[in-house]
């Protein structure tokens, strides 16, 4: 259980995209990623912090494990992590990475070369 942080209950994690100037070497891979943001309350952010880098130190990865807004289970790999003290209590930063959704365009299947075109009002020559 040391390769995962679970959220138990509460609501699903909000993720930001991240646009911090050090998180864009977090980008870089053989895939396609991209790093988001989230901010979860916690009763020991520090000793989660330290789960992460035990985990990293062994170049093994760490997951937060959530429910979606549909109640499924997820699963994204945590590529950063701080904890930090507010006035409500411990918080804990994550970077996570997620796969880029690359969805086309609704229009792109109505699009055709010209010479389809030409093709298609000239059936017989």
């Amino acid at each position: 259980m040391d390769d995962r942080i679970t959220i138990i209950e509460g609501p699903t994690p909000i993720f930001e995209d991240s646009h911090d100037g050090w998180a864009l070497g977090l980008h870089e891979g053989p895939i396609l990623f991209d790093t988001a943001f989230t901010r979860l309350r916690t009763f020991n952010g520090p000793a989660l912090v330290e789960r992460c880098h035990r985990q990293w130190s062994k170049r093994e990865p760490i997951y937060l494990h959530y429910r979606n807004d549909i109640g499924m289970e997820e699963k994204v790999p945590i590529v950063a992590a701080r904890a930090v003290e507010t006035e409500e209590g411990n918080v804990l930063l994550l970077w996570v990475r997620r796969e880029v959704d690359l969805q086309l365009d609704d229009d792109s299947d109505d699009d055709l070369s010209d010479e389809d075109n030409d093709q298609d009002e000239f059936p017989g020559g």
